[in-house]
Parts: C-alpha cells; structure tokens; sequence
C-alpha cells in the first residue's frame, strides 16, 4: 500500500511540474534554465514511477 500512495504522490507532484513548465512556456520570455530543471525534473519522476510499477 505504501507504493501505492508513493505513486499517487509522485503522480500529483509530475502533474504540479507539468503545470509550473506550461506556465513558464507561456511567458513572453521564458526562463530557458527553469525550463530545463522542470524537465529534468518530469523526467526523474517519470523514470521513478516507471521503476515502481
């Protein structure tokens, strides 16, 4: 059950990430860097939820 919530939790956090990342691109001019680090971000959640299932 543990790994369960783990997931749903990494699930919220990929889709709070996902959310920052829209925002940000939507910006007249938007933050190369910060765009960068929310990908690599999406990315380690996504690689961590893939391990779990």
């Amino acid at each position: 059950m543990a790994s369960f919530d783990r997931v749903k939790s990494l699930q919220a956090k990929h889709a709070q990430l996902e959310s920052l990342l829209d925002r940000e691109r939507t910006r007249p001019e938007p933050d190369a860097v910060m765009v960068r680090n929310l990908k690599r971000e999406k990315l380690r959640i996504k690689d961590e939820i893939a391990r779990m299932a």
